[in-house]
């Protein structure tokens, strides 16, 4: 056994059933330089250890268990309670604070490589689709989670919440009714506006009344109103579980053993299936009362003119092709809005940011569902 007051060594038993390496004298700051030669000289053999011994370990500082962590290894490292169990924990302990730091400091010395435009965007770009397959998995892993408690919550009805559910209607449906009445209304004076200009062009005004009443059954009364509640509601079910997340109520309620989906999002949920269908209807009515309005008074079509047209020339399945998409709309804008909220961090940024992400993941999503539903129907020839 070498004496703990000469410099350290490194020797290597082959003798061994596996190769061991004996770390042996003092390994300190006065020995610095020679102990980088060894250890230099023993990473250039390339020579692999199996196990080590450190019984004959002297005096060990920073510098040395810096140097001993660079010949056990990240791996070495990781499992250093069975490599070195003949060392004090105290001693394994500095190895692995030691070889954390250097492992940090090297990263943190990793400066970006001064590249050209296009290399930045490609990463900007990858960076950003894993951002995007993140979000894709996490809702479709949320929306697994709340069909689940959905439908064991239907098959017992002492546990629906009915008055959380008229609340969150109230919130939702009754009082988004004025603004939704006032847009579409104001759309479909617009779309009947613009028809009007461009047909008058090939005498063709009167079908003005057809391109209002296929517009806003089909499109433009369910997108409109998905929109307008992605903004208006999806980031008030953000804000308030975000605010209860911060505000760790949300951990008291699992704490009370209740759960948080059926107690936050099923109520929110069910009160947007209920209520999008409903104001859909409204923004079609009112869509085709703001179109009818520009007939009469810029095309001299009667309303009575205008309403047979309507019956005549349009199906009942496109009102049934715009009645179709309200509930898949409103389930996805509920379940993303509450999805953010559990998302919050904590602090007040974080609900911001969480916030404005699901109005913005609502709406594309929304317009995403509508050009399938286009496509589908379009196939099935509806």
């Amino acid at each position: 056994m070498t004496n703990s007051a000469q410099a350290g060594q490194l020797q290597l038993d082959a003798s061994a059933p596996s190769p061991l390496l004996r770390v042996s004298g003092d390994w300190t700051l006065p020995h610095y330089a020679d102990l980088v030669r060894q250890v230099e000289g023993w990473g250039a053999s390339g020579r692999p250890a199996a196990a080590y011994d450190f019984s004959a370990l002297g005096a060990l500082d920073t510098a040395g268990a810096g140097l001993l962590a660079d010949i056990l290894g990240s791996d070495g490292l990781d499992r250093l309670d069975s490599l070195a169990a003949d060392l004090p924990p105290e001693r394994r302990n500095l190895l692995r604070a030691v070889g954390g730091a250097q492992r940090q400091c090297r990263m943190d010395e990793r400066l970006p490589k001064p590249g050209n435009a296009i290399v930045d965007v490609l990463e900007r770009i990858g960076k950003s689709m894993l951002v995007v397959r993140g979000h894709a998995i996490g809702l479709l892993g949320f929306i697994g989670l709340t069909l689940e408690t959905m439908f064991h919550v239907l098959l017992r009805p002492r546990r629906w919440r009915v008055t959380s559910l008229a609340a969150h209607m109230e919130q939702t449906g009754l009082d988004a009714v004025p603004i939704v009445a006032l847009l579409t209304f104001m759309v479909g004076a617009v779309v009947a506006f613009l028809g009007a200009t461009v047909l008058q062009q090939f005498g063709a005004a009167i079908y003005t009344v057809d391109l209002v009443g296929f517009s806003f059954l089909r499109e433009f009364g369910v997108l409109l109103t998905a929109i307008l509640l992605a903004g208006r509601t999806a980031s008030a079910f953000t804000a308030q579980i975000g605010s209860m997340k911060s505000n760790q109520e949300i951990d008291a309620i699992r704490a009370l053993g209740l759960d948080p989906i059926e107690l936050l999002v099923l109520p929110r949920v069910f009160a947007l299936l209920l209520t999008l269908p409903m104001l859909t209807f409204i923004a079609m009515v009112c869509g085709i009362v703001g179109g009818a309005v520009v007939c009469a008074v810029s095309l001299d079509i009667s309303s009575t003119v205008f309403l047979n047209m309507l019956r005549d020339d349009i199906a009942v399945h496109h009102f049934l092709v715009g009645m179709i998409k309200a509930p898949v709309f409103a389930f996805i804008v509920a379940v993303i809005g509450c999805l953010e909220g559990f998302r919050v961090s904590g602090s007040a940024q974080s609900v911001g940011e969480h916030t404005t992400s699901s109005v913005v993941q609502s709406i594309f999503m929304v317009i995403l569902l509508d050009a399938v539903f286009a496509l589908f129907f379009m196939e099935i020839g509806w």
